[in-house]
């Protein structure tokens, strides 16, 4: 018998993600800093009623958006989706400004994440130099990412868990003083409907503050389309995206709704302590308040202890995400081809030390040497979660489009987003009001500081200089709803594979 050559398959990327990960990846991404800390800010600012209505929208509009996406992942679940749905569904150009936004945008906030962890370590190491642990927590961060996708899906579900739990914690805590099982009588302490309605409340500040809220609120949800970057590794994509999309806006909304209602029930929204936003004054966080009111001496660490997570979890995310683009870039020729490779396990490993590299220079760089092009990048970052919103939305309203006008069956879909073309739109307007918005408050104190103004809208340039340089480099132009390919897509090591809707 002539002797055969085995010719070894072609690394791919592991689908390796079920439906627990990715419920906790997007619910995770969602839940952090602008919750535990943030959320007092934003009662201080707009009040209690005024919270509510700006969480409440940013909610309904993050909804719409991860409906959206969720259509797109099931219907094609690829790596770094949103990026590849941008050049296909829009414009090549788009497509390619989209990803390197995203790119950049979570390199540097991994690093910044980085220097986050580094602060809240010293509540209880103030003697050891924040470089240790950012350089500790950064080879934790790479070594999750090194050796398989189920790595980073494990540590996600573990510290999303913790966050989950230490809110619904707070909820219980929080309706147990309410109700008066908790509450200690006090004469001075008004009844929490009182604290609730006090002053100007439960509306302060107007419409000017409700929108100062909702861009904090916007900030606070971004991380939720990281469920677009892991679908092209979640196991059964048509399904399990689908599941997760669906709890996802009540179980966050229940979240962050409850939370303001219960704080702005038992704290003052004049109290000064409402307005820290400081990672060294954890002790000034309106959870750890409401927890040592209740009788928990520990508060402050345990919350700590729960920032520390949420901080290390979105550390983690973002160098999983920024490594899943940078490789998804590569394998459409928009970027070099050596960060395409992948090892046995199905890693990007190329793209992940190119992606560290990035992150460990950008908070070295903040800690010892000139910070002013760092503070650039960080502020271009700040807007590129919205320009990704920007891009699902009208990713999605023109796959919807072409998809019917090519004759296809809407209910061969594995998902349908709810509320089109009304969702996608109004997503699409919420964003574009956000972006435009952050400049606001400094118009309206007549705070002209036109550096930082320029620093904030800084993302918006660099996303149109990319998209421009590219359409004029390939002369790209605008894909037509009748030129959209819907009957293949490049699945992990983009050969073409059929689908039949």
């Amino acid at each position: 018998m002539p002797n055969q050559l085995a010719v070894s398959p072609a690394p791919q990327l592991q689908r390796r993600l079920q439906a627990r990960h990715l419920t906790m990846i997007a619910i995770g991404g969602s839940i952090g800093t602008g919750l535990f800390l943030a959320s007092g800010a934003s009662i201080a600012q707009a009040g209690p009623g005024g919270a509510l209505v700006a969480y409440g929208l940013i909610g309904l509009m993050v909804y719409c958006l991860m409906t959206s996406l969720g259509e797109l992942a099931a219907f094609m679940p690829l790596s770094g989706s949103f990026a590849l749905y941008g050049a296909r569904f829009v414009e090549p150009g788009f497509g390619f400004a989209l990803g390197w936004n995203y790119w950049y945008n979570w390199a540097i906030t991994v690093a910044v994440e980085l220097v986050a962890a580094a602060l809240v370590m010293q509540y209880w190491f103030p003697a050891i130099p924040g470089l240790v642990w950012s350089s500790l927590f950064l080879l934790i961060t790479f070594l999750l990412n090194f050796f398989s996708v189920k790595g980073f899906g494990e540590a996600e579900y573990w510290c999303s868990l913790i966050k989950v739990t230490t809110v619904i914690l707070f909820v219980i805590t929080g309706l147990m003083m309410i109700i008066g099982i908790l509450w200690q009588a006090n004469p001075k302490v008004l009844t929490p409907w009182k604290l609730f309605t006090i002053n100007d409340a439960p509306f302060a500040g107007g419409l000017p503050a409700i929108l100062s809220v909702a861009l904090i609120a916007g900030f606070s949800f971004q991380g939720t389309e990281l469920i677009g970057i892991a679908a092209g590794e979640s196991s059964d994509p048509q399904r399990t995206i689908p599941d997760a999309i669906k709890q996802i806006f009540w179980r966050i909304l229940l979240f962050y709704g409850l939370a303001i209602v219960i704080i702005s029930c038992l704290i003052p929204y004049t109290d000064k302590n409402l307005l820290n936003n400081d990672l060294s004054q954890i002790s000034m966080s309106p959870f750890t308040l409401l927890f040592k009111r209740a009788g928990l001496a520990f508060a402050a660490s345990m919350m700590n202890a729960v920032i520390l997570s949420a901080i290390l979890s979105a550390g983690n995310a973002g160098l999983y995400a920024s490594t899943r683009m940078l490789y998804t870039l590569a394998m459409q020729g928009m970027a070099p081809s050596c960060f395409a490779k992948l090892s046995s396990t199905g890693i990007p490993r190329t793209a992940l030390y190119a992606t560290t590299a990035v992150a460990a220079l950008c908070f070295l760089s903040a800690l010892f040497g000139e910070q002013k092009i760092y503070i650039w990048l960080l502020s271009a970052s700040a807007m590129s979660g919205f320009i990704v919103w920007v891009g699902i939305a009208l990713s999605h309203y023109r796959f919807r489009r072409g998809y019917l006008l090519q004759g296809y069956d809407i209910h061969a879909l594995p998902y349908r987003a709810k509320w089109f073309p009304c969702g996608p739109i109004m997503a699409l307007i919420f964003c574009l009001l956000i972006m435009l918005g952050q400049g606001i408050p400094a118009f309206i104190d007549n705070s002209w500081n036109w550096q930082q103004l320029c620093m904030t809208y800084l993302g918006i340039p660099l996303f149109l200089l990319l998209w421009g340089g590219y359409r004029y480099y390939h002369k790209s132009s605008w894909v037509s709803y009748q030129a959209m390919d819907f009957n293949t897509y490049e699945k992990d090591n983009l050969s073409v594979e059929s689908i039949n809707p």
